[in-house]
Protein backbone atom coordinates (compact mmCIF):
# COMPACT_ATOMS: atom_id res chain seq x y z
CA UNK A 1 0.00 0.00 0.00
CA UNK A 2 2.21 2.95 -0.88
CA UNK A 3 -0.54 4.90 -2.56
CA UNK A 4 -2.35 7.90 -0.56
CA UNK A 5 -5.33 5.89 0.15
CA UNK A 6 -8.29 6.16 2.55
CA UNK A 7 -11.21 3.91 4.13
CA UNK A 8 -13.66 3.17 7.09
CA UNK A 9 -13.44 1.27 10.33
CA UNK A 10 -16.63 -0.70 10.39
CA UNK A 11 -16.64 -4.70 12.02
CA UNK A 12 -19.02 -6.94 10.16
CA UNK A 13 -21.27 -7.43 13.11
CA UNK A 14 -22.40 -4.44 12.44
CA UNK A 15 -23.82 -4.00 9.63
CA UNK A 16 -27.68 -3.96 9.17
CA UNK A 17 -29.81 -7.07 7.83
CA UNK A 18 -32.65 -8.79 9.09
CA UNK A 19 -30.57 -11.84 10.65
CA UNK A 20 -29.62 -9.75 14.13
CA UNK A 21 -26.60 -8.65 12.98
CA UNK A 22 -24.40 -8.19 10.22
CA UNK A 23 -23.34 -11.65 8.00
CA UNK A 24 -21.37 -12.05 4.90
CA UNK A 25 -23.68 -11.33 2.62
CA UNK A 26 -25.18 -9.06 0.66
CA UNK A 27 -25.39 -5.97 3.06
CA UNK A 28 -21.44 -6.78 3.12
CA UNK A 29 -21.15 -6.11 -0.40
CA UNK A 30 -22.91 -3.27 -0.33
CA UNK A 31 -20.62 -1.72 2.06
CA UNK A 32 -18.26 -2.41 -0.37
CA UNK A 33 -20.27 -0.41 -3.00
CA UNK A 34 -21.09 2.36 -0.91
CA UNK A 35 -17.00 2.64 -0.54
CA UNK A 36 -16.59 2.43 -4.30
CA UNK A 37 -19.29 5.34 -4.42
CA UNK A 38 -17.54 7.55 -1.87
CA UNK A 39 -13.90 7.09 -3.19
CA UNK A 40 -13.04 5.26 -0.01
CA UNK A 41 -10.46 2.20 -0.71
CA UNK A 42 -10.45 0.44 2.58
CA UNK A 43 -12.61 -1.53 4.82
CA UNK A 44 -10.99 -2.58 8.02
CA UNK A 45 -12.43 -4.65 10.20
CA UNK A 46 -11.99 -6.47 14.12
CA UNK A 47 -11.05 -10.02 14.39
CA UNK A 48 -13.33 -12.19 12.71
CA UNK A 49 -12.86 -15.37 15.31
CA UNK A 50 -15.39 -17.16 17.25
CA UNK A 51 -16.64 -15.65 20.09
CA UNK A 52 -17.28 -16.86 23.97
CA UNK A 53 -18.26 -14.70 26.92
CA UNK A 54 -18.30 -11.15 26.25
CA UNK A 55 -18.86 -11.47 22.62
CA UNK A 56 -15.05 -9.60 22.33
CA UNK A 57 -13.49 -10.31 19.09
CA UNK A 58 -10.36 -10.15 20.75
CA UNK A 59 -11.40 -13.36 22.86
CA UNK A 60 -11.62 -16.01 20.82
CA UNK A 61 -12.20 -19.91 20.54
CA UNK A 62 -9.36 -19.76 17.90
CA UNK A 63 -6.83 -17.71 16.25
CA UNK A 64 -7.58 -19.32 12.55
CA UNK A 65 -11.31 -20.46 12.87
CA UNK A 66 -14.41 -17.71 12.14
CA UNK A 67 -17.22 -16.55 13.81
CA UNK A 68 -20.21 -19.10 12.66
CA UNK A 69 -22.63 -16.25 13.37
CA UNK A 70 -21.26 -14.02 10.26
CA UNK A 71 -22.45 -16.74 8.17
CA UNK A 72 -24.95 -15.49 6.12
CA UNK A 73 -28.56 -17.52 5.80
CA UNK A 74 -29.82 -16.11 2.48
CA UNK A 75 -26.34 -17.42 0.64
CA UNK A 76 -26.85 -20.75 2.33
CA UNK A 77 -30.58 -20.55 0.83
CA UNK A 78 -29.21 -19.64 -2.87
CA UNK A 79 -26.76 -22.53 -2.35
CA UNK A 80 -29.99 -24.73 -1.78
CA UNK A 81 -28.55 -25.70 1.84
CA UNK A 82 -31.50 -24.32 3.38
CA UNK A 83 -35.38 -23.97 2.07
CA UNK A 84 -36.66 -20.88 1.47
CA UNK A 85 -39.12 -21.40 4.31
CA UNK A 86 -36.64 -22.01 6.90
CA UNK A 87 -36.11 -18.16 6.77
CA UNK A 88 -39.53 -17.26 6.61
CA UNK A 89 -40.15 -16.91 10.71
CA UNK A 90 -37.06 -15.01 11.56
CA UNK A 91 -37.46 -13.23 15.23
CA UNK A 92 -37.52 -9.76 16.01
CA UNK A 93 -34.53 -8.43 16.42
CA UNK A 94 -32.98 -5.16 17.49
CA UNK A 95 -31.60 -3.02 14.35
CA UNK A 96 -29.56 -0.91 16.38
CA UNK A 97 -28.09 -3.45 19.21
CA UNK A 98 -26.61 -7.32 18.25
CA UNK A 99 -28.22 -9.40 20.53
CA UNK A 100 -25.88 -12.07 20.59
CA UNK A 101 -27.16 -14.74 22.84
CA UNK A 102 -30.69 -14.46 20.97
CA UNK A 103 -29.45 -14.90 17.81
CA UNK A 104 -26.94 -18.20 18.69
CA UNK A 105 -30.70 -19.50 20.12
CA UNK A 106 -32.09 -18.86 16.49
CA UNK A 107 -29.32 -19.18 14.28
CA UNK A 108 -27.48 -22.51 15.01
CA UNK A 109 -30.60 -24.77 14.83
CA UNK A 110 -30.51 -23.57 11.24
CA UNK A 111 -27.40 -24.42 10.64
CA UNK A 112 -27.82 -27.93 11.87
CA UNK A 113 -30.45 -27.89 9.04
CA UNK A 114 -28.18 -26.91 6.48
CA UNK A 115 -25.79 -29.54 7.86
CA UNK A 116 -27.81 -32.42 7.75
CA UNK A 117 -28.66 -31.12 4.10
CA UNK A 118 -24.94 -31.03 2.99
CA UNK A 119 -24.58 -34.20 4.13
CA UNK A 120 -27.67 -35.93 2.52
CA UNK A 121 -28.28 -34.08 -0.53
CA UNK A 122 -25.82 -31.40 -1.52
CA UNK A 123 -22.55 -33.04 -0.61
CA UNK A 124 -22.31 -34.29 -4.03
CA UNK A 125 -22.38 -30.79 -5.00
CA UNK A 126 -19.20 -29.35 -3.38
CA UNK A 127 -17.83 -32.70 -3.04
CA UNK A 128 -14.13 -31.55 -4.44
CA UNK A 129 -14.57 -28.01 -3.06
CA UNK A 130 -15.51 -29.47 0.40
CA UNK A 131 -12.26 -31.81 0.31
CA UNK A 132 -9.82 -29.31 -0.94
CA UNK A 133 -10.91 -27.34 1.74
CA UNK A 134 -10.54 -29.95 4.48
CA UNK A 135 -7.09 -30.99 3.56
CA UNK A 136 -5.48 -27.47 3.32
CA UNK A 137 -6.92 -26.08 6.33
CA UNK A 138 -6.40 -29.80 8.70
CA UNK A 139 -3.22 -28.33 10.13
CA UNK A 140 -5.74 -25.92 12.12
CA UNK A 141 -9.13 -27.75 11.32
CA UNK A 142 -8.91 -30.87 12.77
CA UNK A 143 -8.00 -29.68 16.45
CA UNK A 144 -10.68 -26.71 16.23
CA UNK A 145 -13.35 -28.85 15.28
CA UNK A 146 -12.33 -31.41 18.33
CA UNK A 147 -12.07 -28.66 20.79
CA UNK A 148 -15.52 -26.76 20.04
CA UNK A 149 -16.93 -30.27 20.05
CA UNK A 150 -15.46 -31.71 23.41
CA UNK A 151 -16.28 -28.07 24.98
CA UNK A 152 -20.17 -28.97 24.44
CA UNK A 153 -19.44 -32.22 25.29
CA UNK A 154 -18.19 -31.26 29.17
CA UNK A 155 -20.58 -28.55 28.97
CA UNK A 156 -18.82 -25.37 27.62
CA UNK A 157 -16.38 -25.28 30.71
CA UNK A 158 -12.84 -24.07 30.21
CA UNK A 159 -11.04 -26.86 28.50
CA UNK A 160 -7.90 -26.85 31.51
CA UNK A 161 -10.84 -28.05 33.68
CA UNK A 162 -11.80 -30.98 31.40
CA UNK A 163 -10.78 -34.96 32.00
CA UNK A 164 -7.29 -35.24 32.47
CA UNK A 165 -6.86 -37.75 29.74
CA UNK A 166 -8.25 -35.32 26.90
CA UNK A 167 -6.72 -32.02 29.14
CA UNK A 168 -3.64 -33.25 28.58
CA UNK A 169 -4.39 -34.66 24.90
CA UNK A 170 -3.73 -38.23 25.94
CA UNK A 171 -3.92 -39.98 22.45
CA UNK A 172 -5.94 -43.03 22.85
CA UNK A 173 -8.61 -40.75 24.84
CA UNK A 174 -8.74 -38.61 22.19
CA UNK A 175 -9.29 -41.19 19.72
CA UNK A 176 -11.70 -42.69 21.33
CA UNK A 177 -13.39 -39.37 22.57
CA UNK A 178 -12.91 -38.03 18.62
CA UNK A 179 -14.98 -41.19 17.40
CA UNK A 180 -18.07 -40.70 19.82
CA UNK A 181 -18.52 -36.72 18.54
CA UNK A 182 -17.87 -37.74 15.22
CA UNK A 183 -20.83 -36.32 14.15
CA UNK A 184 -20.39 -32.66 16.75
CA UNK A 185 -16.72 -32.44 15.26
CA UNK A 186 -18.15 -32.87 11.39
CA UNK A 187 -20.60 -29.64 12.38
CA UNK A 188 -17.77 -28.18 13.16
CA UNK A 189 -15.79 -28.43 10.04
CA UNK A 190 -18.70 -27.92 7.96
CA UNK A 191 -19.47 -24.45 9.67
CA UNK A 192 -15.49 -23.43 8.99
CA UNK A 193 -16.22 -24.87 5.33
CA UNK A 194 -19.26 -22.68 4.92
CA UNK A 195 -17.67 -19.44 6.57
CA UNK A 196 -14.79 -19.28 4.49
CA UNK A 197 -16.61 -19.72 1.25
CA UNK A 198 -18.33 -17.16 1.86
CA UNK A 199 -15.55 -14.52 3.56
CA UNK A 200 -13.14 -15.11 0.22
CA UNK A 201 -16.24 -14.27 -2.06
CA UNK A 202 -16.53 -11.08 -0.30
CA UNK A 203 -13.22 -10.10 0.03
CA UNK A 204 -12.92 -11.40 -3.85
CA UNK A 205 -15.85 -9.12 -4.49
CA UNK A 206 -14.01 -6.11 -2.62
CA UNK A 207 -10.56 -6.43 -4.34
CA UNK A 208 -12.17 -6.80 -7.90
CA UNK A 209 -13.86 -3.28 -6.81
CA UNK A 210 -10.46 -1.72 -5.56
CA UNK A 211 -11.20 -2.14 -1.97
CA UNK A 212 -8.16 -3.44 0.02
CA UNK A 213 -9.45 -4.92 3.56
CA UNK A 214 -7.25 -4.48 6.74
CA UNK A 215 -7.61 -7.41 9.04
CA UNK A 216 -6.54 -7.31 12.54
CA UNK A 217 -4.71 -9.81 14.42
CA UNK A 218 -4.75 -9.81 18.50
CA UNK A 219 -1.03 -10.36 20.38
CA UNK A 220 -2.82 -12.81 22.86
CA UNK A 221 -4.95 -15.47 22.45
CA UNK A 222 -7.76 -16.50 24.76
CA UNK A 223 -7.59 -18.97 27.83
CA UNK A 224 -10.36 -20.95 26.48
CA UNK A 225 -9.10 -21.13 22.87
CA UNK A 226 -8.16 -24.45 21.13
CA UNK A 227 -4.34 -22.71 20.32
CA UNK A 228 -3.37 -23.14 23.84
CA UNK A 229 -5.17 -26.72 24.05
CA UNK A 230 -2.86 -27.74 21.34
CA UNK A 231 0.42 -25.72 21.95
CA UNK A 232 0.53 -25.70 25.80
CA UNK A 233 4.48 -25.46 25.67
CA UNK A 234 4.34 -21.93 24.07
CA UNK A 235 2.73 -20.19 26.66
CA UNK A 236 4.01 -20.10 30.43
CA UNK A 237 1.40 -22.47 32.26
CA UNK A 238 1.73 -24.63 35.62
CA UNK A 239 1.07 -28.50 35.72
CA UNK A 240 -2.37 -28.30 35.60
CA UNK A 241 -1.93 -26.00 32.58
CA UNK A 242 -3.70 -23.09 33.76
CA UNK A 243 -1.66 -19.33 33.58
CA UNK A 244 1.38 -18.97 35.68
CA UNK A 245 1.31 -15.13 34.38
CA UNK A 246 -0.91 -13.27 32.14
CA UNK A 247 -0.82 -10.17 30.01
CA UNK A 248 -1.94 -6.24 30.48
CA UNK A 249 -0.59 -2.91 30.56
CA UNK A 250 1.02 -1.32 33.44
CA UNK A 251 -1.07 1.70 35.66
CA UNK A 252 -1.14 4.69 33.45
CA UNK A 253 -2.96 7.86 32.81
CA UNK A 254 -6.51 5.88 32.22
CA UNK A 255 -6.18 3.74 34.90
CA UNK A 256 -4.55 3.73 38.66
CA UNK A 257 -4.58 -0.18 38.51
CA UNK A 258 -3.70 -0.84 34.85
CA UNK A 259 -5.64 -2.94 32.40
CA UNK A 260 -5.67 -7.02 33.57
CA UNK A 261 -5.79 -8.94 30.43
CA UNK A 262 -5.88 -12.70 31.65
CA UNK A 263 -4.33 -14.10 28.87
CA UNK A 264 -1.70 -16.45 28.82
CA UNK A 265 1.91 -14.77 27.82
CA UNK A 266 3.74 -16.16 25.44
CA UNK A 267 6.89 -18.16 26.21
CA UNK A 268 9.11 -16.67 24.04
CA UNK A 269 12.32 -19.25 24.65
CA UNK A 270 9.87 -22.00 23.11
CA UNK A 271 8.87 -20.30 20.17
CA UNK A 272 12.38 -19.30 19.09
CA UNK A 273 12.93 -23.45 19.84
CA UNK A 274 10.10 -23.72 17.64
CA UNK A 275 11.01 -21.60 15.19
CA UNK A 276 8.19 -19.74 15.37
CA UNK A 277 6.03 -21.89 13.66
CA UNK A 278 2.62 -21.16 15.00
CA UNK A 279 2.84 -17.37 14.86
CA UNK A 280 4.57 -17.74 11.53
CA UNK A 281 1.43 -19.28 10.30
CA UNK A 282 -1.04 -17.67 12.07
CA UNK A 283 0.52 -14.20 10.27
CA UNK A 284 0.53 -15.55 7.05
CA UNK A 285 -3.31 -17.21 7.49
CA UNK A 286 -4.24 -13.58 7.89
CA UNK A 287 -2.20 -12.36 5.08
CA UNK A 288 -3.93 -14.72 2.89
CA UNK A 289 -7.27 -13.88 4.38
CA UNK A 290 -7.29 -10.15 4.36
CA UNK A 291 -5.05 -7.57 2.05
CA UNK A 292 -3.35 -5.87 5.11
CA UNK A 293 -3.10 -6.59 8.89
CA UNK A 294 -3.19 -4.37 12.05
CA UNK A 295 -1.21 -6.56 14.58
CA UNK A 296 -2.48 -5.52 18.16
CA UNK A 297 -0.60 -4.56 20.77
CA UNK A 298 2.32 -4.57 18.63
CA UNK A 299 4.32 -2.98 21.56
CA UNK A 300 4.19 -6.87 22.71
CA UNK A 301 6.62 -8.15 20.13
CA UNK A 302 9.34 -6.24 21.56
CA UNK A 303 8.68 -6.39 25.31
CA UNK A 304 5.12 -7.54 27.57
CA UNK A 305 3.34 -6.62 31.05
CA UNK A 306 4.26 -9.57 32.64
CA UNK A 307 1.47 -10.53 35.48
CA UNK A 308 1.44 -12.78 38.06
CA UNK A 309 -1.77 -15.01 37.20
CA UNK A 310 -2.92 -14.91 41.10
CA UNK A 311 -2.76 -10.82 41.44
CA UNK A 312 -6.12 -9.34 41.21
CA UNK A 313 -4.76 -5.86 39.35
CA UNK A 314 -1.98 -5.11 36.79
CA UNK A 315 -0.08 -2.90 39.02
CA UNK A 316 2.14 -5.44 40.59
CA UNK A 317 3.44 -6.67 36.83
CA UNK A 318 7.11 -6.54 34.83
CA UNK A 319 8.27 -5.92 31.64
CA UNK A 320 9.94 -8.56 29.96
CA UNK A 321 11.85 -8.84 26.47
CA UNK A 322 9.99 -10.49 23.54
CA UNK A 323 11.96 -12.13 20.52
CA UNK A 324 9.52 -9.96 17.81
CA UNK A 325 12.71 -8.71 15.64
CA UNK A 326 13.14 -12.45 15.16
CA UNK A 327 9.65 -13.33 14.63
CA UNK A 328 9.12 -10.43 11.74
CA UNK A 329 12.40 -10.97 10.16
CA UNK A 330 11.68 -14.82 9.72
CA UNK A 331 8.31 -12.90 8.49
CA UNK A 332 10.12 -10.65 6.13
CA UNK A 333 12.44 -13.75 4.87
CA UNK A 334 9.21 -15.62 3.94
CA UNK A 335 7.11 -13.40 2.40
CA UNK A 336 9.73 -10.18 0.95
CA UNK A 337 7.23 -7.57 2.15
CA UNK A 338 5.22 -7.06 5.29
CA UNK A 339 1.58 -6.12 4.72
CA UNK A 340 1.06 -5.17 8.47
CA UNK A 341 0.22 -1.78 10.76
CA UNK A 342 1.88 -1.79 13.90
CA UNK A 343 -0.59 -0.77 16.56
CA UNK A 344 1.64 1.49 18.50
CA UNK A 345 -0.33 3.27 21.24
CA UNK A 346 0.05 3.66 24.54
CA UNK A 347 3.17 3.69 26.49
CA UNK A 348 5.80 3.40 23.60
CA UNK A 349 9.50 3.61 24.27
CA UNK A 350 12.60 3.83 21.35
CA UNK A 351 12.93 0.14 21.50
CA UNK A 352 9.35 -0.01 20.00
CA UNK A 353 9.57 2.50 17.41
CA UNK A 354 12.78 0.93 16.58
CA UNK A 355 11.30 -2.28 16.19
CA UNK A 356 8.28 -1.11 13.85
CA UNK A 357 10.55 1.17 11.82
CA UNK A 358 13.68 -1.78 11.41
CA UNK A 359 10.61 -3.45 9.15
CA UNK A 360 8.95 -0.39 7.77
CA UNK A 361 5.91 -0.79 8.95
CA UNK A 362 3.24 2.14 9.69
CA UNK A 363 2.51 3.19 12.63
CA UNK A 364 -1.06 4.41 14.14
CA UNK A 365 -2.30 8.14 15.21
CA UNK A 366 -5.43 8.82 17.12
CA UNK A 367 -6.72 12.28 16.49
CA UNK A 368 -8.93 12.14 19.53
CA UNK A 369 -5.36 11.23 21.48
CA UNK A 370 -3.57 14.78 20.34
CA UNK A 371 -5.19 17.64 21.97
CA UNK A 372 -3.82 16.77 25.42
CA UNK A 373 -0.34 19.55 25.32
CA UNK A 374 0.14 22.04 22.66
CA UNK A 375 1.07 22.16 18.70
CA UNK A 376 4.44 19.87 19.47
CA UNK A 377 1.92 16.79 20.02
CA UNK A 378 3.42 14.03 17.72
CA UNK A 379 -0.35 12.83 17.44
CA UNK A 380 -1.41 16.48 15.55
CA UNK A 381 -1.81 16.00 12.44
CA UNK A 382 1.04 18.64 10.75
CA UNK A 383 3.58 16.43 13.27
CA UNK A 384 3.29 13.37 11.26
CA UNK A 385 5.37 11.90 8.79
CA UNK A 386 4.05 9.64 5.87
CA UNK A 387 4.27 5.68 7.00
CA UNK A 388 1.76 5.98 9.38
CA UNK A 389 -2.24 5.20 9.36
CA UNK A 390 -4.33 8.28 11.05
CA UNK A 391 -7.35 7.64 13.00
CA UNK A 392 -10.36 9.55 13.91
CA UNK A 393 -10.95 7.46 17.05
CA UNK A 394 -11.05 3.64 17.26
CA UNK A 395 -13.00 0.81 18.36
CA UNK A 396 -12.04 1.35 21.98
CA UNK A 397 -12.43 5.22 21.78
CA UNK A 398 -15.50 6.78 22.07
CA UNK A 399 -17.23 8.03 19.40
CA UNK A 400 -15.67 11.56 18.71
CA UNK A 401 -18.58 13.48 18.42
CA UNK A 402 -19.21 11.95 22.01
CA UNK A 403 -15.50 12.56 22.36
CA UNK A 404 -15.76 16.53 21.40
CA UNK A 405 -18.93 16.84 23.76
CA UNK A 406 -16.63 15.55 26.81
CA UNK A 407 -12.84 17.13 26.84
CA UNK A 408 -12.63 19.43 29.27
CA UNK A 409 -9.73 22.13 30.74
CA UNK A 410 -6.98 23.18 28.28
CA UNK A 411 -8.00 20.20 25.82
CA UNK A 412 -11.12 21.64 25.46
CA UNK A 413 -8.98 25.46 24.69
CA UNK A 414 -7.14 22.95 21.92
CA UNK A 415 -10.06 21.55 20.37
CA UNK A 416 -11.65 24.65 19.66
CA UNK A 417 -8.51 25.96 18.60
CA UNK A 418 -7.92 23.37 15.92
CA UNK A 419 -11.38 22.41 15.23
CA UNK A 420 -13.63 25.61 15.96
CA UNK A 421 -15.81 24.07 18.16
CA UNK A 422 -17.13 20.71 19.55
CA UNK A 423 -20.05 19.92 17.90
CA UNK A 424 -20.82 18.38 14.18
CA UNK A 425 -19.18 20.57 12.31
CA UNK A 426 -16.14 20.16 14.16
CA UNK A 427 -16.55 16.41 13.95
CA UNK A 428 -16.23 17.08 10.00
CA UNK A 429 -13.26 19.23 10.45
CA UNK A 430 -11.89 16.59 12.24
CA UNK A 431 -12.38 14.12 9.54
CA UNK A 432 -10.92 16.73 7.10
CA UNK A 433 -7.46 17.05 9.43
CA UNK A 434 -7.17 13.32 9.17
CA UNK A 435 -7.61 13.16 5.44
CA UNK A 436 -5.45 15.90 4.80
CA UNK A 437 -2.75 14.73 6.28
CA UNK A 438 0.73 13.36 4.39
CA UNK A 439 0.23 9.91 6.49
CA UNK A 440 -0.44 7.08 3.35
CA UNK A 441 -3.35 5.79 5.03
CA UNK A 442 -6.85 7.25 6.91
CA UNK A 443 -9.47 5.80 9.08
CA UNK A 444 -12.97 6.77 9.96
CA UNK A 445 -14.56 4.70 12.36
CA UNK A 446 -18.50 4.32 10.69
CA UNK A 447 -19.70 5.87 13.77
CA UNK A 448 -18.18 9.13 13.02
CA UNK A 449 -19.00 9.11 9.29
CA UNK A 450 -22.35 8.97 10.75
CA UNK A 451 -21.85 11.69 12.56
CA UNK A 452 -23.32 9.71 16.12
CA UNK A 453 -22.49 10.18 19.58
CA UNK A 454 -21.60 8.10 22.78
CA UNK A 455 -24.49 5.68 22.75
CA UNK A 456 -23.03 4.65 19.14
CA UNK A 457 -19.48 3.60 20.56
CA UNK A 458 -18.27 0.12 20.18
CA UNK A 459 -16.08 -0.90 23.23
CA UNK A 460 -15.38 0.89 26.53
CA UNK A 461 -11.79 -0.80 27.32
CA UNK A 462 -11.49 -2.90 31.20
CA UNK A 463 -15.96 -3.82 30.60
CA UNK A 464 -16.61 -6.97 30.09
CA UNK A 465 -20.13 -6.45 29.03
CA UNK A 466 -22.39 -4.58 27.57
CA UNK A 467 -19.77 -4.03 24.15
CA UNK A 468 -18.97 -4.91 20.87
CA UNK A 469 -23.09 -4.46 19.90
CA UNK A 470 -23.58 -1.55 17.92
CA UNK A 471 -25.13 -1.32 14.63
CA UNK A 472 -26.05 0.91 11.56
CA UNK A 473 -29.11 1.03 9.21
CA UNK A 474 -29.02 2.01 6.16
CA UNK A 475 -31.43 4.82 6.27
CA UNK A 476 -28.57 6.75 8.83
CA UNK A 477 -26.46 7.43 5.68
CA UNK A 478 -27.66 11.01 4.17
CA UNK A 479 -26.49 12.20 0.91
CA UNK A 480 -24.52 15.50 2.46
CA UNK A 481 -22.40 12.72 4.21
CA UNK A 482 -21.73 10.57 0.55
CA UNK A 483 -21.14 13.68 -0.87
CA UNK A 484 -18.80 14.96 2.00
CA UNK A 485 -16.74 11.63 1.69
CA UNK A 486 -16.52 12.08 -2.10
CA UNK A 487 -15.23 15.44 -1.96
CA UNK A 488 -12.60 14.52 0.66
CA UNK A 489 -11.01 11.91 -0.89
CA UNK A 490 -10.57 13.85 -4.64
CA UNK A 491 -9.23 16.92 -2.61
CA UNK A 492 -6.54 15.36 -0.62
CA UNK A 493 -5.63 12.86 -3.21
CA UNK A 494 -7.01 9.83 -1.66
Amino acid sequence: MTDRKSGILLHITSLPGNEGMGTLGENASRVVDFLVETGLKIWQILPLGSVGFGNSPYQSYSAFAGNPLLIDLKLLVKDKFLDDSELSKIPSFSKSKVEFEKIARWKYPLLRKAFNTFKKIVYENFHAEYNSFLSEHSWWLNDYAFFMAAKNHFGEIVWNEWDDEIKFRNNSALQKLGEELTEEIDFQKFLQFIFFRQWFALKEYANKNGVEIIGDVPLYVSTDSADIWTNTDIFLLDENLKPTEVGGVPPDYFSETGQLWGNPVFNWQRLKERNYDWWTARLHFNLKMFNQVRIDHFRGLESFWSIPANEKTAINGKWVPAFGYELLAKMKEQTGELYFIAEDLGLITPEVDKLRDDFNLPGMKVLQFAFSTDSAHKDLPHNYSENFAVYSGTHDNDTTLGWLKTVKGDERKLVIKYLGGRNKKALRKAIELALSSVTKTAIIPMQDILELGSKSRMNIPGTSTGNWGWRFYWRQIKRRQKRFLKELTEKYNR
